[in-house]
């Protein structure tokens, strides 16, 4: 930004410096609320120091609206239904939930079991040659 337009703003915002500290920032922000209250023809409802007053608390506690009806106690508790009822309402809700299941095909069923046969007989073949090595290994180290 050119010097000019720097010192124009300076201006409009007139001939204070910029506050450098936070105490000295939060001053002036209150100074300019109080300032803008004024004009309006109201009150401040924070002093400078920043801090919350008694009024705002007290208003904020006012418009607060009332609840109507007490909270209900947890002393009543409800009936637990039946052993039997409640193992048929569990297989309902298993039944509910398998058929939110999305199955697969034939095919992809075949495709997904082979892969797995073959992942698991890779592992067992590795185990087994490595296990073999490490036994020769030892047996003529020590044998």
């Amino acid at each position: 930004m050119s010097e000019d337009r720097e010192q124009e703003r300076a201006g409009a915002r007139g001939s204070a410096p910029r506050p450098v500290t936070a105490a000295a920032r939060r001053e002036r922000r209150a100074s300019a609320r109080s300032a803008a209250d004024a004009e309006r023809g109201g009150r401040a409802t924070e002093p400078a120091t920043g801090g919350t007053t008694r009024a705002r608390t007290a208003a904020a506690t006012t418009t607060t609206p009332k609840k109507g009806r007490p909270t209900p106690s947890r002393a009543r508790r409800e009936k637990r239904p039946g052993p039997f009822r409640r193992l048929l309402r569990f297989l309902r809700e298993v039944v509910a939930e398998l058929r939110k299941v999305i199955w697969p095909t034939r095919r992809q069923l075949v495709t997904y079991t082979t892969v797995v046969l073959v992942f698991v007989a890779f592992m067992v073949a590795l185990v087994a040659g490595l296990d073999l090595a490490f036994g020769k290994g030892v047996f003529w180290l020590f044998g």
